[in-house]
């Protein structure tokens, strides 16, 4: 089996709302697996937009599908259905893929479709959507039918495959801050390897996997469900895709939120600083956490004892790796196992848990949550292929990425954005020098003029998506409204604070636009 090393896509971590991960962890994320039979369609379903709503005369067929709404296999309370698009919209007649769909059709008196992602790149909205329940509150579950796709690339959606499932587990294990001539070049193998595989496995898909791409689906999408203007909740990621979505589409946006916004203009090594940071702010603020809430905290007398304490931890991990059950926690799995449970204060206390049990020479706590963030199964198979679509959609969005011999000189920026995780994400910044495809959309700027109120959610100590991305996308839309949350973990809305959530339901249902700025 061929070597393979970490390899952290450009965005270094997942952007992805922490429904998907914290789901994961507590071990409740539905799998709706598709349909059963084919019955008359729900009575929910509106008749589909008018043909003429295509913005080209040869995406008339596809503007005029509509959806075979079908019983999910694992919950008949669920819809499942499939859209057809083309794998290359300069091409609509030629070769086309079915992405996944499903819907949770409204509980009361329905207001229209909701279209909802999680991010990523790479996490699936139809496991978004299933878990409607513990994603959104009853007024929107009331109102609107929510719906979730898997984007082209993601779950089943002509889903891009790179790595075998134990290639995938070495991947996952690799040293992530690779300090020997030796660790070094195997790290080079792996990742400019890992490009090559995703070609020789995913087939055409994977050149057109862009979030320019996902966005011409979404339309595609909205016409099928019938509505004249797009309803849509993103988070993480997902604010870029619908931020992109107006850009392409001003004049079909409806209701839109952007929750844990991301700053589309930034180049990738201005993201990985700006999330390396946002990691660091999150740990110190558990490490705070941890002595404010106990008497006698497990990782020091103060926060700067606590940070040496874990990162001591990872350096005694890279020398000598955990025992893990049948498995070995590696210094990467312990990275993806510590800022895991940073995306919700909720699950702090798994982090205590597993940083304490790992401090006495245990690894099954830390390496069951990297599981997690990698949707690994307990039978070391992965339930989906978040980790390998990451790497597509964002390299082919962009594949600017920093040669091997330059990382060094990195460290010192880096390491002064965040001391504990600093040097991954330098290292994270080759990422895409594998990349065997390039696309052929060209890069946008995000204005999206013409388009209607856009509301803008940050959160002040978002590790993922810091507050200032917020800010940054909601100048850089042409009607972006900008709503802050003050407190920790990754998104706004649902997490506590009852200032956002009545916002956030009042704008979407009933169309009252916040005052711009507004801080809760």
């Amino acid at each position: 089996m061929k070597r393979v090393v970490a390899v952290i896509a450009v965005l270094v971590l997942a952007v992805t709302t922490f429904a998907a991960v914290g789901l994961a962890v507590r071990g409740a994320l539905p799998d709706d697996s598709g349909p059963t039979a084919r019955p008359t369609p729900s009575p929910t379903t509106p008749p589909p937009a008018s043909v003429t709503e295509a913005p080209a005369p040869d995406l008339a067929d596809l503007y005029s599908q509509r959806i075979d709404w079908q019983p999910c296999e694992t919950n008949d309370e669920h819809d499942c259905g499939l859209l057809t698009v083309p794998v290359d919209y300069s091409e609509p007649q030629e070769e086309t893929i079915e992405l996944a769909l499903l819907r949770v059709p409204a509980s009361g008196e329905r207001v229209g479709s909701m279209v909802v992602n999680p991010g990523g790149p790479g996490a699936r909205g139809t496991s978004y959507a299933a878990a409607a329940g513990q994603v959104f509150r009853e007024p929107l579950l009331e109102g609107f039918d929510v719906v979730g796709f898997d984007p082209r690339g993601v779950g089943r959606s002509a889903p891009v495959d790179c790595l075998s499932d134990e290639e995938l587990n070495a991947s996952l294990a690799g040293d992530p801050t690779p300090d020997t001539a030796e660790e070094q070049a195997a790290y080079k193998e792996g990742v400019l390897s890992y490009g090559d595989e995703c070609v020789d496995n995913s087939g055409p898909v994977v050149g057109h996997v862009t979030t320019t791409e996902a966005a011409r689906d979404m339309d595609v999408l909205r016409s099928a469900l019938g509505e004249e203007t797009l309803t849509y909740f993103g988070a993480s990621y997902g604010t870029k895709l619908g931020a992109t979505y107006a850009e392409l589409f001003p004049e079909q946006v409806g209701r839109f939120v952007l929750d844990g916004a991301v700053d589309v203009a930034l180049d990738p090594q201005s993201l990985s600083l700006d999330q390396a940071e946002g990691f660091e702010t999150a740990l110190r603020a558990y490490v705070q956490n941890c002595l404010d809430s106990t008497d006698n905290c497990f990782l020091g007398d103060s926060v700067e004892e606590g940070l040496d304490t874990i990162s001591g931890l990872l350096d005694t991990i890279d020398e000598e790796p955990l025992p893990a059950g049948d498995r070995e926690l590696t210094v990467g799995n312990a990275f993806y196992g510590i800022i895991t449970p940073l995306y919700n204060r909720d699950y702090w206390f798994l982090l205590s848990t597993a940083l304490a049990s790992a401090l006495e020479g245990k690894g099954s706590a830390l390496m069951q949550l990297a599981d997690a963030y990698a949707s690994r199964n307990a039978d070391g198979t992965y339930a989906d292929n978040s980790v390998e679509a990451n790497y597509a959609i964002n390299c082919l969005d962009d594949p600017t990425s920093v040669p091997f011999s330059k990382v060094p000189s990195l460290f010192e920026v880096f390491e002064e954005a965040s001391p504990t995780f600093g040097r991954v994400f330098a290292w994270g910044m080759t990422s895409c020098r594998g990349i065997a495809v390039t696309s052929s959309e060209e890069p946008l700027t995000i204005r999206g003029e013409g388009a209607a109120p856009i509301v803008v959610l940050g959160t002040s100590r978002d590790p993922a998506t810091p507050l200032k991305w917020a800010r940054a996308l909601a100048g850089q839309l042409d009607s972006g409204v900008l709503v802050e949350r003050d407190g920790d973990g990754h998104t706004a809305y649902n997490a506590g604070n009852e200032c956002i959530d009545t916002l956030v339901e009042d704008y979407l249902l009933a169309g009252d636009v916040p005052a711009d700025g507004t801080t809760c």
